[in-house]
């Protein structure tokens, strides 16, 4: 397949990198020093496959040579029709790694995340799954060396969780989590149904990277915040001290509670952070749906009403609606072991729409 490559594009990040090297060449300043070769380390792979790509096209037009040539020895030619075949196979390869290389970049896809999980309907089965995806998370993030820490939980009367809100820290945890946004529902037999019969229920979760200094600042005079208690399971108290801190934004009515325990002045640190990771995360939707008020994304709205996911543990299966993907893994899905199948296939679709629309535009 022959991909439109936006050759001015290729020729500008070709300069910019040329560019860069020169300077450091020159032995700038420490912060200078630190930019540009932040910057070199993201534009090498797309250089590299730039001049790979060129490589490519200058010994596929050397074999077309010899192919036109009349003079040209049978042999020859029947070496330059196989070299041909072979070099645009590779050209198609390279273009298209170029196009996904030149793809738009969210800048929050480098950030950690905050991950909230909420109990939906189904009772206390749907505080149960709300408190296995939370643990498949939690599993899933220990294998990518990723940290953990709990913000807020609400536990249910039978286990799992009614709500919980919990920080990932590391390097590409939003590109890597963000489409788990929306509704998960389980299909499975509880161990209090004697009859055997399945029940479903649902948890919704949301994914929002975390907001940086620069992403939003806030006035106290828009803050209300109060101090109480902790609370653990069953309503218990968990210490004696006010420890908990619920912060609210008076201008959005968005409200967020941290309660892990820990001293008043960290669980104040922690609110805000949260608070400014739920803003932050506004802000980009009403954006994203400002400039795309037209059209839906093959993998979903980011909506966190919409049903994206079933688990449906009699089949064994765990089935994507968005991308209409399928494993017979549910065990190891549930362990997080298998999670990167299904990230992985989500990333591809949303990488081949957004392939389709660069060329549709091109």
């Amino acid at each position: 397949m022959s991909y439109n490559l936006p050759q001015h594009r290729l020729d500008a990040i070709l300069a910019r990198y040329q560019i860069a090297g020169d300077v450091l060449a020159a032995n700038p300043d420490p912060k200078t020093l630190v930019a540009l070769s932040r910057e070199m380390a993201e534009l090498e792979p797309v250089v590299g496959v730039i001049k790979a790509w060129q490589h490519t096209k200058t010994a596929l037009a050397e074999a077309q040579v010899i192919l036109d040539d009349p003079t040209s020895e049978p042999e020859y030619r029947m070496l330059a029709i196989e070299e041909i075949q072979e070099l645009t196979d590779l050209r198609g390869t390279q273009e298209r790694d170029l196009l996904l290389a030149l793809l738009p970049k969210d800048a929050a896809d480098a950030r950690g995340a905050i991950l909230e999980i909420r109990a939906g309907t189904g009772g206390d089965e749907a505080a149960l799954f709300a408190g296995d995806l939370f643990r498949m998370y939690a599993r899933y993030a220990q294998a990518q060396r990723w940290s953990v820490e709990i913000l807020s939980e609400s536990e249910g009367t039978m286990g799992g969780y009614k709500e919980i809100v919990a920080e990932i820290s590391g390097s590409g945890v939003y590109g890597r989590l963000r489409f788990e946004s929306g509704v998960h529902r389980v299909q499975r037999v509880p161990d209090t149904e004697a009859q055997g019969r399945i029940h479903t229920s649902a948890a919704t979760v949301a994914v929002l990277p975390l907001a940086e200094d620069i992403d939003v600042v806030l006035n106290d005079a828009d803050l209300k915040i109060d101090t109480m208690r902790s609370q653990g399971a069953g309503g218990q108290h968990v210490n004696k001290t006010d420890s908990a801190v619920r912060i609210t934004h008076l201008p959005s009515g968005i409200v967020v509670l941290v309660q892990d325990e820990r001293s008043q002045h960290k669980n104040k640190a922690r609110a805000i952070a949260l608070l400014k990771a739920r803003l932050f995360d506004a802000e980009r939707i009403r954006i994203d749906q400002s400039r795309a008020a037209d059209r839906r994304s093959q993998v979903g709205s980011g909506d966190r009403s919409e049903r994206i996911r079933t688990y449906n543990f009699p089949q064994g299966r765990v089935s994507d609606h968005r991308i209409g993907f399928t494993l017979y893994k549910l065990d190891e899905m549930m362990q997080g072991l298998v999670l990167d199948e299904m990230l992985d296939a989500l990333a591809a679709a949303r990488q081949a729409e957004q392939l389709a629309e660069q060329q549709g535009a091109a």
